[in-house]
């Protein structure tokens, strides 16, 4: 993985995990990241980072395959 640096506003050093952790969350909203890679990022376990997808109001199932999984269990 390659690192980065990123210049961002002294306020959000005390918020730096929330904002890795955002931030990944929208590359993997947008399909710049799967879900691995962005949990990875966020330096978390894919589970525990479904948890904070659902915090920033990601979906982190396809909105076509939770559709399917909806329709399958009625």
């Amino acid at each position: 993985m390659t690192k980065i640096t990123l210049q961002v506003p002294d306020s959000l050093l005390e918020h730096q995990n929330d904002t890795i952790c955002f931030i990944a969350a929208k590359l993997y909203e947008s399909g710049k990241l799967t879900l691995g890679e962005a949990a990875e990022t966020a330096g978390m376990k894919k589970w525990d980072f479904a948890e904070v997808l659902i915090q920033y109001g990601v979906h982190y199932l396809d909105p076509s395959a939770a559709a399917a999984i909806r329709d399958a269990r009625s």
